[in-house]
């Protein structure tokens, strides 16, 4: 079966306002790795001087969307550490990722700076770790009903 045969591109005339039926638009993705809607704590250190804390919103296995509370510059290489609850335990990735882009984030008046920080090398093993939280966090909003609170596989019947 052909994409194509299934999608087309809308190209709208003036006056025209509605697609006929069949039709529609045709977006593609360009990121190498699906991101996933998370909340973890992030501590990070530049050039391993003072260490600080933020959080991850957003993460794929080429980098982390995160809000740090320190401004900084693109290109800056920091050293991270993810901590997130692995069964009872706490669990971390470490890494060195380094700063691709830069925002005020709408909590900017408190100190807050979204940053784009894309991987450049895991500690051994952790690049696994991370691999195992995504697909974990994506089985979560895949399918809710699997999980009971805290996270928990429920039994399965």
């Amino acid at each position: 079966m052909s994409l194509g045969m299934h999608m087309t591109t809308v190209r709208r005339r003036r006056g025209k306002t509605k697609p006929r039926p069949g039709e529609g638009i045709f977006i593609v993705e360009r990121r190498k790795h699906p991101r996933f809607a998370v909340e973890l704590p992030l501590d990070y250190s530049i050039e391993n001087k003072d260490h600080y804390g933020g959080v991850a919103i957003n993460a794929s296995r080429g980098g982390v969307i995160a809000h740090l509370p320190v401004a900084m510059v693109v290109g800056t290489l920091l050293n991270i550490e993810i901590i997130f609850v692995k069964g009872f335990e706490l669990s971390s990735i470490r890494a060195r990722a380094k700063v691709v882009w830069s925002r005020l984030a709408p909590k900017a008046i408190w100190g807050v700076y979204r940053y784009g920080l894309e991987f450049e090398k895991f500690q051994e093993g952790d690049l696994q770790k991370l691999k195992a939280l995504l697909r974990e966090t994506g089985e979560r909003t895949v399918n809710p009903g699997r999980y009971k609170a805290g996270g928990a596989p429920s039994a399965q019947r």
